[in-house]
């Protein structure tokens, strides 16, 4: 049966497992939800979704316990991380990504319609405002 990734997100999983996950709801209590059914996969769980933004993100984040890759489908994204007290952005396109190592701080900038594939290693997320 068919999902769209946008509205359903994948749990990966260790044994390689996939679960589908409820339907995304874009609040924080989905996320808590999310740790709470995948807790006992540790750091070796994945969270895959796929979302669309058209405008810069108004917070940063960082995974502290695995890497994240970021896969732009569509517009162009501009990848923003802090590496080393530097500030380093990084264009994509459609077809290209990016990989945020564990515990690098990054936020997204778009100034028109764009989708991204996010593949999260999402054990310990942490955020801070913009």
């Amino acid at each position: 049966m068919p999902h769209a990734l946008s509205k359903f997100p994948v749990h990966l999983g260790p044994g390689a497992t996939a679960v589908t996950q409820p339907e995304f709801t874009g609040g924080m209590e989905w996320y808590a939800g999310y740790g709470e059914r995948h807790a006992g996969d540790g750091v070796e769980g994945r969270l895959v979704s796929m979302h669309t933004f058209e405008a810069p993100w108004d917070s940063w984040e960082m995974h502290p316990l695995g890497h994240e890759v970021v896969i732009c489908t569509a517009g162009e994204l501009t990848l923003v991380q802090e590496i080393d007290g530097k500030t380093v952005k990084t264009i994509l396109r459609a077809g290209e990504y990016a990989i945020n190592e564990p515990g690098v701080w990054h936020t997204a900038d778009a100034s028109g319609p764009t989708t991204a594939v996010f593949i999260t290693a999402g054990a310990g997320t942490e955020q801070r405002p913009r």
